[in-house]
C-alpha cells in the first residue's frame, strides 16, 4: 500500500511541474499576439499620420505652383516650378484634349461669332480616404470658388477644388477666365471699347501619374491674341464662360462708339 501510495505521489509532483511551464509558453505568445497587434495598429496610425502630413504639404505645393503658373502666364517661354513629395497620393496632369481635358468655352453673347472654344488641362492629386477622410460629399475650395469668370485684378484666375468621393480625396487645380478690363481709347469723333479676356489654358504633353519627390514646371508655349471687330458698341455685353459643367456671366460696360474684343490665351504646358 505505501508503494501505491510513492508511486501517486510521484506523478502528483510531476504534473505540479508541467504546468508552470505550460502557462508560461500561454502567457509568453499572448504576450506575443499582443505586442504585434500593437505594433501593427501602431504601424497604421504612423501610417495614417504621413498621409495627413502628406496632403497639408501637397496643399502648400498647389499654392506655389499656382503662384509658378500666374507668373509664366504672362511671359512667353518663361518657366517656373514648384517642389512636390507625393508617396501616400498621386499627382494627375490631365492635358488639354477631348477625352480627359475640361470643355471650355467663352462667348459675347450680344455678338455672334465673338466666341472661344476649346479645351483646358487640369492638375489634380489623389489619396485614399484611409488617410484623410473629410467625410461623404465634402466639398472646399483651398482657394478660388466656384465661379467660371472673374473681372477683379486682385482675385488669382485659378480655383483649387478639395472634394471627397467614394474612396478617395482629391484636389484640383484648373484656371477661369478673367476679364483684365476695358480700355476706353477716343479717336477723332467716336471712342473705341477694348474689352481684354485672358484665358490661361492648362496643357501637357500626355496624361501623366507623378510619384515620388519632384519639381513640377509651368512652361509658357506661347500667347496668342484673337482679335473681333471693331463693332457697333451697345450699352453693355455679356461674357459667357463654360468650364466644364459650370458656367458663369459677366456683364461689362460699354461707352457708345466702338467694341473690340481681344481673346488673349496663355498656353501654359504642366509636366514633371
Amino acid at each position: 500500500m505505501k508503494h501505491k501510495i510513492s508511486g501517486n505521489a510521484g506523478v502528483k509532483r510531476n504534473s505540479e511541474a508541467v504546468s508552470p511551464a505550460i502557462s508560461a509558453v500561454i502567457i509568453a505568445a499572448a504576450t506575443l499576439v499582443l505586442v504585434l497587434v500593437a505594433g501593427n495598429y501602431a504601424y497604421q496610425v504612423l501610417e495614417r499620420q504621413r498621409g495627413a502630413s502628406e496632403f497639408d504639404a501637397v496643399k502648400k505645393s498647389f499654392i506655389t505652383f499656382d503662384d509658378a503658373v500666374r507668373d509664366v502666364s504672362f511671359d512667353k517661354l518663361g518657366t517656373r516650378s514648384a517642389r512636390f513629395t507625393v508617396n501616400y497620393g498621386i499627382i494627375e496632369v490631365i492635358p488639354a484634349d477631348e477625352s480627359r481635358g475640361l470643355p471650355l468655352s467663352v462667348t459675347v453673347n450680344e455678338y455672334s461669332g465673338v466666341s472661344y472654344n476649346g479645351y483646358t488641362g487640369y492638375v489634380r492629386y489623389n489619396l485614399s480616404i484611409n488617410y484623410v477622410n473629410l467625410g461623404a460629399g465634402y466639398k472646399a475650395y483651398l482657394f478660388g470658388d466656384n465661379k467660371t469668370v472673374i473681372s477683379e485684378a486682385s482675385k488669382n484666375s485659378g480655383t483649387a477644388l478639395i472634394e471627397q468621393y467614394y474612396k478617395w480625396v482629391s484636389l484640383t487645380l484648373y484656371y477661369r477666365v478673367k476679364l483684365l478690363g476695358t480700355r476706353v481709347v477716343p479717336l477723332e469723333g467716336y471712342v473705341v471699347n477694348y474689352v481684354d479676356i485672358f484665358i490661361i489654358q492648362l496643357t501637357a504633353a500626355k496624361w501623366a501619374a507623378l510619384l515620388g519627390d519632384f519639381d513640377l514646371a509651368a512652361r509658357n508655349i506661347d500667347i496668342i491674341t484673337q482679335t473681333y471687330g471693331p463693332y457697333d458698341a451697345v450699352d453693355y455685353c455679356h461674357v459667357s464662360v463654360n468650364i466644364g459643367e459650370l458656367n458663369d456671366t459677366m456683364s461689362v460696360d460699354l461707352e457708345s462708339g466702338k467694341v473690340v474684343f481681344n481673346f488673349i490665351i496663355a498656353e501654359v504646358r504642366v509636366g514633371g
